[in-house]
């Protein structure tokens, strides 16, 4: 019976699960992107027939121009601002990218860190230890100082 079998569990190399993360999140920013061109178009065809048909906002015309090119003009801004980060910001500044420059900079901290304990050491050197020499060889350290 199948139904009753166990489960069996297949692991996925951590580069293949990261790649697999990777496209699905850049199948989400397409999507997104897909999805605001989609209101873009329904939103703009929206606009000019409350413009036209309704003549909602007629006495409103900022330099002669009606207010719904104004604002299709706003938003097709904005939906370029969207495209330009999905399409070519993505190409440059991805996950590859990112753990690049991250490795760069932790490179830069430890050697800084290095320069800043090697500056540390030879301004203020530690003391030498010395061991305490001990008048009984039964006793350690530890009881030397207890009264008793």
């Amino acid at each position: 019976m199948a139904l009753f079998s166990k489960k069996t569990t297949t692991s996925i190399d951590p580069v293949q699960k990261e790649l697999i993360e990777n496209a699905q999140a850049r199948v989400r920013q397409k999507k997104n992107l897909y999805r605001h061109f989609v209101a873009f178009l329904a939103g703009a065809i929206l606009l000019i027939v409350i413009n036209q048909v309704l003549n909602v906002g007629e006495e409103f015309k900022p330099f002669e121009t009606p207010w719904f090119v104004w604002a299709i003009l706003i938003w097709t801004f904005f939906f370029l601002i969207h495209l330009i980060n999905v399409i070519v910001m993505s190409k440059f500044m991805n996950k590859e990218w990112e753990q690049k420059h991250l490795d760069r900079l932790v490179a830069k901290q430890k050697l800084r860190i290095a320069e800043l304990e090697e500056g540390v050491q030879v301004s203020h050197p530690l003391p030498e230890k010395k061991s305490p020499i001990l008048t009984d060889p039964n006793t350690s350290l530890d009881n030397q100082n207890t009264p008793l």
